[in-house]
């Protein structure tokens, strides 16, 4: 059998599909039972208040900052408000900043953790900064408990997009719950994946009520309990996850613990065949977890080392010849990206050395959710050292 070496193999048990069928054989695929259930679990997994699954976590994004910015919510947000945004972020974490009339302003990175740390936050802070949208990176987080701590004193809210790290535990508590809002992917490539879907968390039940009713279109059906009304409430959009998409949910997060210990076996296998390789001469630099965490990795992030870095455009082709996926880490600084200067939004390039840094050293590999085979880790560390 020829050698490959997906992002993420084959995620789905029989359990998984057998729960996906039994909801298609109900023929009840709307959000329904399976959903509420998905959701008061998962509440209680990661003892959050209040939480509503969704389609997708950019749809989490999206719901967070227009319940902030809603005529509903006490101390809401208003046009041209600042949000600070690491520089490192994905796509749908930065827009619905824009799409939601606040003003984002991006900030660099920590090295160490790919996420702004309290002095970076501190050094950017303006009279006009009222939100942070933060970025738990691929597992790994920020000194979350601090900053947490400073922006309360500050009246400023703390967005969590946990959607790279969920069952990563900080100081005893679960990454996902230190946000005034918290967001969650199921995607494919996920911790837990559904195949698609969301989650948003949040602390208080206002903000609740507002998210319900922005989830499914403005209405209050979700709001007052009444199956038939059309009393439109607020504006709104369709963010409902499918039976099914919970259904795959429920099941995988029951055995969630077994695979988070499975990726960090397979994590520090990979690490170590490295390192103790006769080829190893410190090709690379590795993404280690910051101090009080227990992480749930996403993936392996690598830095190439500055020796080496001459031929990673070559290098990645040749990975991907030996069937080894590698991507970006997250989508690298995205100040680069098109989009940016498509809407003419505004930062100084020189403000970004971090980020700049771990775009052009940085790639990551996937992590499986089953043990790795001998001959498949040495095969790989072969591959990836071949630089």
């Amino acid at each position: 059998m020829t050698f490959k070496y997906p992002l993420l193999e084959d995620a789905f048990s029989n359990e998984d599909l057998n729960s996906a069928i039994k909801v298609i054989k109900s023929k009840k695929l709307t959000m329904s039972k399976k959903t509420k259930e998905f959701e008061k679990k998962f509440s209680n997994f990661f003892n959050t208040k209040f939480t509503l699954m969704l389609n997708s976590g950019s749809s989490a994004n999206l719901l967070a900052f227009f319940a902030l910015i809603n005529p509903l919510k006490k101390n809401n947000l208003k046009a041209g408000d600042e949000c600070l945004i690491p520089a490192l972020c994905w796509s749908t974490s930065l827009w619905p900043i824009v799409q939601a009339g606040l003003k984002p302003k991006f900030i660099d990175v920590d090295l160490k953790t790919f996420s702004p740390s309290l002095e970076i936050i501190k050094k950017n802070i303006t009279k006009r900064t009222k939100a942070i949208m933060l970025i738990n990176v691929l597992g790994n987080c920020s000194e979350l408990d601090k900053i947490k701590k400073f922006t309360k004193k500050k009246n400023i809210y703390l967005i969590e997009d946990n959607c790279e790290s969920l069952g990563s535990i900080y100081k005893k508590k679960y990454l996902g719950t230190f946000g005034d809002f918290s967001t969650f992917s199921f995607y494919y490539s996920h911790q837990l994946t559904a195949g698609e879907g969301g989650m948003i968390v949040c602390n208080n039940k206002a903000d609740y009520m507002i998210l319900k009713s922005l989830r499914a279109h403005g209405w209050d059906r979700e709001v007052s309990n009444k199956k038939n009304t059309f009393n439109f409430i607020n504006q709104g959009f369709n963010l409902r996850p499918l039976e099914v998409s919970a259904a795959i949910a429920l099941s995988q997060l029951k055995r969630l613990k077994k695979m988070v210990q499975i990726r960090k076996y397979n994590r520090d296998k990979i690490v170590k065949s490295l390192k103790n390789s006769s080829k190893w001469a410190n090709q690379f630099s590795f993404f280690e977890s910051s101090r009080y965490l227990r992480p749930s990795w996403f993936s392996i992030p690598l830095l190439i080392n500055k020796n080496f870095l001459k031929n990673k455009k070559t290098y990645l082709k040749k990975l991907e010849k030996y069937k080894i996926e590698t991507r970006p880490i997250i989508s690298g600084n995205f100040i680069n990206q098109p989009s940016v200067k498509l809407y003419k939004l505004k930062f100084n390039k020189k403000k970004f050395k971090n980020s700049k840094e771990i775009e052009d050293r940085g790639f990551f590999i996937g992590l499986p959710t089953k043990k790795i085979k001998s001959k498949d880790l040495k095969r790989l560390t072969d591959c990836l050292l071949d630089i």
